[in-house]
Protein backbone atom coordinates (compact mmCIF):
# COMPACT_ATOMS: atom_id res chain seq x y z
CA UNK A 1 0.00 0.00 0.00
CA UNK A 2 1.24 3.60 -0.80
CA UNK A 3 -0.16 6.43 1.48
CA UNK A 4 -3.72 5.90 1.68
CA UNK A 5 -4.12 4.52 -1.71
CA UNK A 6 -5.33 0.69 -1.02
CA UNK A 7 -4.03 -0.96 -4.34
CA UNK A 8 -5.97 -4.03 -4.03
CA UNK A 9 -8.90 -1.89 -3.84
CA UNK A 10 -7.80 -0.09 -7.55
CA UNK A 11 -8.10 -3.57 -8.73
CA UNK A 12 -11.00 -4.44 -7.42
CA UNK A 13 -13.03 -1.44 -8.58
CA UNK A 14 -11.58 -2.15 -12.17
CA UNK A 15 -12.55 -6.16 -12.25
CA UNK A 16 -16.32 -4.45 -10.74
CA UNK A 17 -16.49 -2.32 -13.86
CA UNK A 18 -15.02 -4.70 -16.55
CA UNK A 19 -17.26 -7.58 -15.38
CA UNK A 20 -20.24 -6.06 -14.13
CA UNK A 21 -20.50 -3.18 -16.47
CA UNK A 22 -18.71 -4.15 -19.52
CA UNK A 23 -16.19 -1.39 -19.50
CA UNK A 24 -13.07 -1.98 -21.51
CA UNK A 25 -10.32 -3.36 -19.57
CA UNK A 26 -7.67 -1.96 -21.42
CA UNK A 27 -9.69 1.44 -21.14
CA UNK A 28 -10.09 1.00 -17.66
CA UNK A 29 -6.88 0.02 -16.65
CA UNK A 30 -5.03 2.75 -18.46
CA UNK A 31 -7.11 5.53 -16.78
CA UNK A 32 -6.82 4.14 -13.87
CA UNK A 33 -2.74 4.49 -13.69
CA UNK A 34 -3.17 7.92 -15.55
CA UNK A 35 -5.11 8.97 -12.66
CA UNK A 36 -2.82 7.47 -10.14
CA UNK A 37 0.48 8.03 -11.92
CA UNK A 38 1.96 9.39 -9.17
CA UNK A 39 2.51 6.27 -7.64
CA UNK A 40 6.03 4.25 -7.82
CA UNK A 41 6.58 1.99 -10.63
CA UNK A 42 6.25 -0.76 -8.36
CA UNK A 43 2.54 0.06 -7.36
CA UNK A 44 1.85 0.53 -10.50
CA UNK A 45 2.89 -2.65 -12.18
CA UNK A 46 1.13 -4.72 -8.95
CA UNK A 47 -2.17 -3.13 -9.93
CA UNK A 48 -1.69 -3.55 -13.86
CA UNK A 49 -0.32 -7.42 -13.35
CA UNK A 50 -3.17 -8.12 -10.72
CA UNK A 51 -5.57 -6.56 -12.96
CA UNK A 52 -4.47 -8.33 -16.48
CA UNK A 53 -3.70 -11.94 -14.70
CA UNK A 54 -7.33 -12.19 -12.78
CA UNK A 55 -9.14 -11.35 -16.49
CA UNK A 56 -6.40 -13.61 -18.75
CA UNK A 57 -6.97 -16.42 -16.09
CA UNK A 58 -10.82 -15.73 -14.96
CA UNK A 59 -12.18 -19.26 -16.16
CA UNK A 60 -9.35 -20.97 -14.81
CA UNK A 61 -9.39 -19.20 -11.69
CA UNK A 62 -13.02 -19.92 -11.36
CA UNK A 63 -13.00 -23.38 -12.05
CA UNK A 64 -10.26 -23.13 -9.03
CA UNK A 65 -13.01 -21.01 -6.68
CA UNK A 66 -15.82 -23.63 -6.81
CA UNK A 67 -13.34 -26.63 -6.04
CA UNK A 68 -13.12 -25.16 -2.71
CA UNK A 69 -16.83 -23.00 -2.62
CA UNK A 70 -20.24 -24.56 -1.77
CA UNK A 71 -21.76 -21.58 -3.47
CA UNK A 72 -21.24 -21.72 -7.55
CA UNK A 73 -19.45 -18.73 -8.89
CA UNK A 74 -22.71 -17.17 -10.37
CA UNK A 75 -24.73 -17.15 -7.05
CA UNK A 76 -22.25 -15.26 -5.72
CA UNK A 77 -22.35 -11.41 -5.23
CA UNK A 78 -20.24 -9.69 -7.99
CA UNK A 79 -17.97 -7.89 -5.56
CA UNK A 80 -17.45 -11.02 -3.46
CA UNK A 81 -17.03 -12.93 -6.73
CA UNK A 82 -14.23 -10.37 -7.84
CA UNK A 83 -12.35 -10.10 -4.47
CA UNK A 84 -12.31 -13.85 -4.71
CA UNK A 85 -11.11 -13.64 -8.18
CA UNK A 86 -8.34 -11.39 -7.63
CA UNK A 87 -7.00 -13.07 -4.15
CA UNK A 88 -7.00 -16.38 -6.12
CA UNK A 89 -4.82 -15.04 -8.96
CA UNK A 90 -2.27 -13.69 -6.28
CA UNK A 91 -2.09 -16.71 -4.31
CA UNK A 92 -1.83 -18.88 -7.54
CA UNK A 93 0.75 -16.85 -9.30
CA UNK A 94 2.43 -14.47 -6.87
CA UNK A 95 5.04 -16.12 -4.86
CA UNK A 96 6.07 -13.06 -3.60
CA UNK A 97 2.99 -12.17 -1.67
CA UNK A 98 3.02 -13.92 1.15
CA UNK A 99 -1.02 -16.17 1.32
CA UNK A 100 -1.69 -14.76 4.60
CA UNK A 101 -1.46 -11.10 3.25
CA UNK A 102 -3.60 -11.90 0.38
CA UNK A 103 -6.08 -14.05 2.45
CA UNK A 104 -6.28 -11.11 5.16
CA UNK A 105 -6.40 -7.78 3.04
CA UNK A 106 -9.47 -9.59 1.33
CA UNK A 107 -11.54 -10.46 4.67
CA UNK A 108 -10.77 -6.64 5.44
CA UNK A 109 -11.58 -6.01 1.96
CA UNK A 110 -15.23 -7.46 1.98
CA UNK A 111 -15.60 -5.69 5.24
CA UNK A 112 -14.81 -2.94 4.38
CA UNK A 113 -17.13 -2.60 1.25
CA UNK A 114 -19.92 -3.52 3.29
CA UNK A 115 -19.83 -7.47 3.69
CA UNK A 116 -19.19 -8.16 6.78
CA UNK A 117 -21.69 -11.02 7.21
CA UNK A 118 -19.40 -12.62 3.64
CA UNK A 119 -16.01 -12.08 5.33
CA UNK A 120 -16.09 -15.79 6.92
CA UNK A 121 -16.83 -17.24 4.03
CA UNK A 122 -13.74 -15.07 1.77
CA UNK A 123 -11.59 -16.53 4.58
CA UNK A 124 -12.85 -19.94 4.10
CA UNK A 125 -12.76 -20.46 0.90
CA UNK A 126 -8.98 -18.50 0.17
CA UNK A 127 -8.04 -20.38 3.42
CA UNK A 128 -8.77 -23.33 1.72
CA UNK A 129 -7.84 -22.32 -1.73
CA UNK A 130 -4.19 -21.80 0.00
CA UNK A 131 -3.64 -25.14 1.57
CA UNK A 132 -5.02 -27.05 -1.42
CA UNK A 133 -4.08 -25.24 -4.54
CA UNK A 134 -1.46 -27.86 -5.64
CA UNK A 135 -3.89 -30.91 -5.52
CA UNK A 136 -6.58 -29.64 -8.18
CA UNK A 137 -7.42 -32.22 -10.54
CA UNK A 138 -7.41 -30.21 -13.87
CA UNK A 139 -9.32 -32.07 -17.26
CA UNK A 140 -6.88 -33.55 -19.51
CA UNK A 141 -5.94 -32.75 -23.00
CA UNK A 142 -6.39 -36.52 -24.27
CA UNK A 143 -9.52 -36.98 -22.61
CA UNK A 144 -11.13 -33.70 -23.00
CA UNK A 145 -8.95 -31.29 -25.51
CA UNK A 146 -11.73 -28.16 -25.34
CA UNK A 147 -12.38 -28.22 -21.74
CA UNK A 148 -8.86 -28.88 -21.28
CA UNK A 149 -7.97 -25.78 -23.29
CA UNK A 150 -10.54 -23.77 -22.11
CA UNK A 151 -9.95 -24.15 -17.98
CA UNK A 152 -6.07 -23.84 -19.11
CA UNK A 153 -6.02 -21.23 -20.77
CA UNK A 154 -9.50 -19.28 -19.87
CA UNK A 155 -10.79 -19.29 -23.26
CA UNK A 156 -14.70 -20.04 -23.63
CA UNK A 157 -15.35 -23.19 -25.16
CA UNK A 158 -17.53 -21.95 -28.10
CA UNK A 159 -14.75 -19.58 -29.58
CA UNK A 160 -12.46 -23.09 -29.26
CA UNK A 161 -14.55 -25.11 -30.80
CA UNK A 162 -14.71 -22.70 -33.82
CA UNK A 163 -10.92 -22.66 -34.03
CA UNK A 164 -10.25 -26.33 -33.73
CA UNK A 165 -12.53 -27.05 -36.69
CA UNK A 166 -10.23 -24.89 -38.84
CA UNK A 167 -6.43 -25.40 -37.00
CA UNK A 168 -4.73 -27.89 -35.64
CA UNK A 169 -5.02 -28.75 -31.61
CA UNK A 170 -1.18 -27.70 -31.64
CA UNK A 171 -1.72 -24.70 -33.35
CA UNK A 172 -4.99 -23.32 -31.02
CA UNK A 173 -3.23 -24.47 -28.16
CA UNK A 174 -0.35 -21.94 -29.02
CA UNK A 175 -2.16 -19.08 -29.65
CA UNK A 176 -4.46 -19.66 -26.39
CA UNK A 177 -0.75 -19.46 -24.53
CA UNK A 178 0.65 -16.54 -26.57
CA UNK A 179 -2.23 -14.36 -25.10
CA UNK A 180 -1.21 -14.93 -21.91
CA UNK A 181 2.64 -14.13 -22.13
CA UNK A 182 3.68 -10.31 -21.99
CA UNK A 183 4.95 -8.96 -25.16
CA UNK A 184 6.59 -5.62 -25.32
CA UNK A 185 4.69 -2.58 -27.19
CA UNK A 186 5.36 -2.35 -30.93
CA UNK A 187 6.60 1.00 -32.61
CA UNK A 188 6.37 2.15 -35.64
CA UNK A 189 9.31 4.53 -36.11
CA UNK A 190 8.29 7.46 -38.64
CA UNK A 191 11.53 7.52 -40.03
CA UNK A 192 10.32 10.10 -42.50
CA UNK A 193 10.75 12.93 -40.16
CA UNK A 194 13.75 11.89 -38.13
CA UNK A 195 16.76 9.08 -38.50
CA UNK A 196 15.66 5.67 -36.99
CA UNK A 197 19.11 5.81 -35.47
CA UNK A 198 18.27 9.27 -33.27
CA UNK A 199 14.89 8.08 -32.79
CA UNK A 200 16.02 4.34 -30.97
CA UNK A 201 18.92 6.40 -29.37
CA UNK A 202 16.09 8.97 -27.93
CA UNK A 203 14.45 5.77 -26.90
CA UNK A 204 17.36 4.60 -24.79
CA UNK A 205 18.13 7.43 -23.50
CA UNK A 206 14.00 7.84 -21.88
CA UNK A 207 15.02 4.23 -20.61
CA UNK A 208 13.60 2.31 -22.92
CA UNK A 209 14.91 -1.63 -24.03
CA UNK A 210 14.68 -1.92 -27.83
CA UNK A 211 14.03 -4.56 -29.78
CA UNK A 212 14.25 -5.05 -33.89
CA UNK A 213 11.12 -6.71 -35.13
CA UNK A 214 11.42 -9.45 -37.18
CA UNK A 215 9.48 -8.75 -40.19
CA UNK A 216 9.68 -4.39 -40.52
CA UNK A 217 12.71 -2.57 -40.51
CA UNK A 218 10.73 0.38 -39.18
CA UNK A 219 9.08 -1.93 -36.31
CA UNK A 220 10.65 -1.98 -32.78
CA UNK A 221 9.64 -3.35 -29.74
CA UNK A 222 10.03 -1.05 -26.86
CA UNK A 223 9.70 -2.46 -22.74
CA UNK A 224 11.31 -0.94 -19.66
CA UNK A 225 9.34 2.75 -19.76
CA UNK A 226 6.83 3.50 -17.14
CA UNK A 227 4.81 6.21 -18.96
CA UNK A 228 4.54 6.33 -22.56
CA UNK A 229 3.85 10.26 -22.95
CA UNK A 230 6.61 10.84 -20.84
CA UNK A 231 8.85 9.46 -23.73
CA UNK A 232 10.32 12.08 -25.95
CA UNK A 233 10.29 10.04 -29.28
CA UNK A 234 6.36 9.82 -28.68
CA UNK A 235 5.57 13.62 -28.02
CA UNK A 236 7.79 14.92 -31.19
CA UNK A 237 5.86 12.22 -33.13
CA UNK A 238 8.65 10.38 -33.92
CA UNK A 239 6.77 7.00 -32.53
CA UNK A 240 3.32 5.60 -33.16
CA UNK A 241 2.24 2.80 -31.16
CA UNK A 242 1.07 0.11 -34.01
CA UNK A 243 1.27 -3.79 -34.25
CA UNK A 244 3.13 -5.15 -37.23
CA UNK A 245 -0.28 -7.12 -38.19
CA UNK A 246 -1.40 -3.51 -38.57
CA UNK A 247 2.01 -1.59 -40.50
CA UNK A 248 0.98 -4.83 -43.02
CA UNK A 249 -1.84 -3.30 -44.39
CA UNK A 250 -0.24 -0.20 -45.56
CA UNK A 251 2.48 -2.26 -46.91
CA UNK A 252 -0.11 -4.58 -49.28
CA UNK A 253 -1.89 -1.44 -49.90
CA UNK A 254 1.08 -0.24 -51.61
CA UNK A 255 0.35 3.24 -52.17
CA UNK A 256 1.36 5.11 -55.37
CA UNK A 257 2.49 8.99 -55.45
CA UNK A 258 -0.83 11.13 -55.40
CA UNK A 259 -3.30 8.50 -54.21
CA UNK A 260 -6.62 8.94 -53.28
CA UNK A 261 -7.21 7.16 -50.13
CA UNK A 262 -10.44 6.38 -47.77
CA UNK A 263 -9.87 4.66 -44.65
CA UNK A 264 -14.03 3.61 -43.35
CA UNK A 265 -13.27 2.79 -40.31
CA UNK A 266 -10.03 4.07 -39.22
CA UNK A 267 -10.09 5.12 -35.26
CA UNK A 268 -7.47 5.29 -34.07
CA UNK A 269 -6.29 6.05 -37.10
CA UNK A 270 -2.98 4.03 -37.23
CA UNK A 271 -2.99 2.54 -40.61
CA UNK A 272 -4.56 5.94 -42.06
CA UNK A 273 -1.44 8.03 -40.58
CA UNK A 274 0.78 5.16 -41.68
CA UNK A 275 -0.57 4.90 -45.64
CA UNK A 276 -0.12 9.43 -45.47
CA UNK A 277 3.76 8.54 -44.12
CA UNK A 278 3.89 6.18 -47.10
CA UNK A 279 2.83 8.65 -49.23
CA UNK A 280 5.68 11.07 -48.48
CA UNK A 281 3.23 14.36 -48.01
CA UNK A 282 1.72 13.88 -51.51
CA UNK A 283 -2.00 12.34 -51.95
CA UNK A 284 -4.52 12.77 -49.43
CA UNK A 285 -6.39 10.28 -46.97
CA UNK A 286 -9.01 10.88 -45.60
CA UNK A 287 -9.89 9.08 -42.18
CA UNK A 288 -13.53 8.29 -41.49
CA UNK A 289 -15.04 7.14 -38.24
CA UNK A 290 -18.95 7.44 -37.14
CA UNK A 291 -18.06 8.75 -33.33
CA UNK A 292 -17.51 12.32 -32.81
CA UNK A 293 -14.91 10.90 -29.86
CA UNK A 294 -12.81 9.18 -32.29
CA UNK A 295 -12.90 11.51 -34.90
CA UNK A 296 -11.41 13.99 -32.30
CA UNK A 297 -8.93 11.49 -31.44
CA UNK A 298 -7.60 11.24 -34.45
CA UNK A 299 -7.28 14.71 -35.44
CA UNK A 300 -5.07 15.29 -32.46
CA UNK A 301 -3.04 12.48 -33.49
CA UNK A 302 -2.48 14.04 -37.08
CA UNK A 303 -2.07 16.89 -35.36
CA UNK A 304 0.80 15.59 -32.46
CA UNK A 305 1.82 13.60 -35.98
CA UNK A 306 2.47 16.75 -37.94
CA UNK A 307 0.62 15.23 -40.94
CA UNK A 308 -0.64 17.06 -43.78
CA UNK A 309 -2.11 14.86 -46.13
CA UNK A 310 -4.56 13.30 -43.69
CA UNK A 311 -7.97 14.74 -42.70
CA UNK A 312 -10.51 12.97 -39.91
CA UNK A 313 -13.80 12.85 -40.89
CA UNK A 314 -17.12 12.39 -39.46
CA UNK A 315 -18.86 9.35 -41.09
CA UNK A 316 -20.78 6.45 -41.00
CA UNK A 317 -19.25 3.42 -43.15
CA UNK A 318 -22.30 1.76 -43.20
CA UNK A 319 -24.22 4.99 -45.77
CA UNK A 320 -23.12 5.21 -49.41
CA UNK A 321 -21.56 9.13 -49.95
CA UNK A 322 -22.48 9.90 -53.59
CA UNK A 323 -19.92 11.53 -53.77
CA UNK A 324 -16.59 9.45 -52.86
CA UNK A 325 -18.51 6.97 -55.64
CA UNK A 326 -15.31 5.48 -58.02
CA UNK A 327 -13.11 8.41 -56.75
CA UNK A 328 -10.84 6.41 -54.20
CA UNK A 329 -7.15 4.74 -55.62
CA UNK A 330 -7.24 2.99 -51.98
CA UNK A 331 -10.37 1.93 -49.40
CA UNK A 332 -9.10 0.14 -46.26
CA UNK A 333 -11.75 -1.58 -44.95
CA UNK A 334 -10.53 -2.16 -41.20
CA UNK A 335 -14.27 -3.43 -40.24
CA UNK A 336 -15.98 -3.60 -36.76
CA UNK A 337 -15.16 -7.56 -35.96
CA UNK A 338 -14.67 -10.10 -32.74
CA UNK A 339 -10.99 -8.50 -31.85
CA UNK A 340 -10.35 -12.41 -30.65
CA UNK A 341 -6.92 -11.78 -32.33
CA UNK A 342 -6.07 -9.01 -29.35
CA UNK A 343 -7.07 -10.70 -26.68
CA UNK A 344 -3.80 -11.16 -25.20
CA UNK A 345 -4.24 -6.96 -25.06
CA UNK A 346 -7.95 -6.62 -24.35
CA UNK A 347 -8.19 -9.90 -22.05
CA UNK A 348 -12.05 -9.64 -21.42
CA UNK A 349 -12.51 -9.39 -25.47
CA UNK A 350 -13.23 -13.52 -24.93
CA UNK A 351 -16.01 -12.93 -22.42
CA UNK A 352 -17.96 -10.09 -23.72
CA UNK A 353 -18.41 -12.39 -27.30
CA UNK A 354 -20.38 -14.68 -28.04
CA UNK A 355 -22.17 -16.25 -30.91
CA UNK A 356 -25.38 -14.05 -31.63
CA UNK A 357 -23.02 -10.99 -31.24
CA UNK A 358 -20.61 -12.65 -33.72
CA UNK A 359 -23.19 -13.25 -36.26
CA UNK A 360 -25.00 -9.41 -35.60
CA UNK A 361 -20.76 -8.15 -36.73
CA UNK A 362 -20.48 -10.39 -39.55
CA UNK A 363 -23.74 -8.49 -40.93
CA UNK A 364 -21.98 -4.85 -40.08
CA UNK A 365 -19.30 -6.13 -42.09
CA UNK A 366 -21.09 -7.53 -45.02
CA UNK A 367 -22.97 -4.32 -45.06
CA UNK A 368 -19.79 -2.30 -44.93
CA UNK A 369 -18.05 -4.33 -47.62
CA UNK A 370 -21.18 -3.35 -50.27
CA UNK A 371 -21.03 0.05 -49.61
CA UNK A 372 -17.12 0.65 -49.50
CA UNK A 373 -16.40 -0.77 -52.43
CA UNK A 374 -18.83 1.78 -54.63
CA UNK A 375 -15.68 4.08 -53.42
CA UNK A 376 -13.21 2.24 -55.20
CA UNK A 377 -12.32 3.17 -58.97
CA UNK A 378 -11.92 1.30 -61.82
CA UNK A 379 -8.25 -0.52 -60.79
CA UNK A 380 -8.31 0.81 -57.71
CA UNK A 381 -7.68 -2.02 -54.37
CA UNK A 382 -9.57 -2.45 -51.79
CA UNK A 383 -7.76 -4.10 -48.30
CA UNK A 384 -9.83 -6.08 -45.99
CA UNK A 385 -8.55 -6.63 -42.56
CA UNK A 386 -9.86 -7.57 -39.41
CA UNK A 387 -8.02 -8.06 -35.99
CA UNK A 388 -9.74 -12.12 -35.65
CA UNK A 389 -9.04 -15.09 -36.16
CA UNK A 390 -11.31 -17.55 -38.28
CA UNK A 391 -13.44 -18.34 -41.35
CA UNK A 392 -16.49 -16.77 -40.38
CA UNK A 393 -15.38 -12.95 -39.99
CA UNK A 394 -12.89 -13.55 -42.91
CA UNK A 395 -12.61 -16.22 -45.76
CA UNK A 396 -16.52 -16.75 -45.80
CA UNK A 397 -16.75 -12.62 -45.97
CA UNK A 398 -14.13 -13.13 -49.47
CA UNK A 399 -16.18 -15.64 -50.54
CA UNK A 400 -19.21 -13.38 -50.24
CA UNK A 401 -17.88 -10.65 -51.48
CA UNK A 402 -16.15 -12.23 -54.24
CA UNK A 403 -19.15 -13.51 -55.40
CA UNK A 404 -21.27 -10.21 -55.76
CA UNK A 405 -18.62 -7.47 -56.41
CA UNK A 406 -16.51 -7.13 -59.28
CA UNK A 407 -13.25 -7.75 -57.88
CA UNK A 408 -10.60 -9.90 -57.75
CA UNK A 409 -7.64 -11.28 -55.32
CA UNK A 410 -4.40 -10.62 -55.89
CA UNK A 411 -1.22 -11.92 -54.91
CA UNK A 412 0.45 -10.08 -51.76
CA UNK A 413 3.61 -11.75 -51.70
CA UNK A 414 5.58 -8.42 -53.26
CA UNK A 415 4.76 -6.71 -50.13
CA UNK A 416 4.99 -9.15 -47.42
CA UNK A 417 8.50 -10.27 -45.32
CA UNK A 418 9.66 -13.62 -47.18
CA UNK A 419 8.93 -15.33 -43.54
CA UNK A 420 5.35 -14.74 -44.06
CA UNK A 421 4.38 -15.41 -47.42
CA UNK A 422 2.75 -18.94 -48.50
CA UNK A 423 -0.06 -20.56 -50.35
CA UNK A 424 -3.08 -18.40 -49.21
CA UNK A 425 -0.35 -15.06 -49.48
CA UNK A 426 -0.02 -15.79 -53.26
CA UNK A 427 -3.62 -16.05 -53.72
CA UNK A 428 -4.67 -12.24 -51.97
CA UNK A 429 -4.84 -13.30 -48.30
CA UNK A 430 -3.01 -14.27 -45.13
CA UNK A 431 -3.84 -15.01 -41.43
CA UNK A 432 -2.01 -14.27 -38.85
CA UNK A 433 -2.28 -15.90 -35.60
CA UNK A 434 -0.37 -15.15 -32.42
CA UNK A 435 2.65 -17.71 -31.03
CA UNK A 436 3.06 -18.68 -34.64
CA UNK A 437 3.78 -15.50 -35.69
CA UNK A 438 5.47 -12.84 -34.23
CA UNK A 439 1.99 -10.28 -34.44
CA UNK A 440 -1.52 -10.05 -33.04
CA UNK A 441 -4.05 -12.03 -34.77
CA UNK A 442 -5.00 -10.64 -37.97
CA UNK A 443 -6.26 -11.14 -41.70
CA UNK A 444 -5.87 -9.36 -44.32
CA UNK A 445 -6.52 -9.08 -48.28
CA UNK A 446 -6.11 -7.49 -51.41
CA UNK A 447 -8.73 -7.14 -54.03
CA UNK A 448 -8.61 -5.35 -57.09
CA UNK A 449 -11.56 -4.21 -58.75
CA UNK A 450 -11.85 -4.86 -62.45
CA UNK A 451 -11.37 -2.31 -65.24
CA UNK A 452 -14.46 -1.18 -66.78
Amino acid sequence: MTGTVNLRELVLGILMEVTESEAYSHVVLRDTLEKYQYLPKRDRAFVSRVTEGTLENLIQIDYIIECFSKVPIHNMKPLIRNLLRMSIYQLKEMDSVPDSAVVNEAVRLAQKRGFYNLKGFVNGVLRAAARGMDEIAYPSASDNPVEYLSVRYSMPQWILHKWLGQFSFEEVEQVCASFQREHPVTVRLRTDRVSREEIIASLKEDGCDVTQHPYLEYAVWISGFNYLQALQAFREGWIYVQDVSSMLVSEVAAPNWGDYCIDVCAAPGGKSTHLADKLKGSGYVEARDKSEDKVSMMQENIDRLGIINMVAALKDATVFEEKSFHKADIVLCDVPCSGLGVIGKKQDIRYRMNPTRQEELIRIQRRILSVSQNYVKPGGVLIYSTCTIGADENQMNLKYFLENYPFRLESIDPYLPEQLRSRTSAGGYLQLLPGIHDTDGFFLARLKRNDE
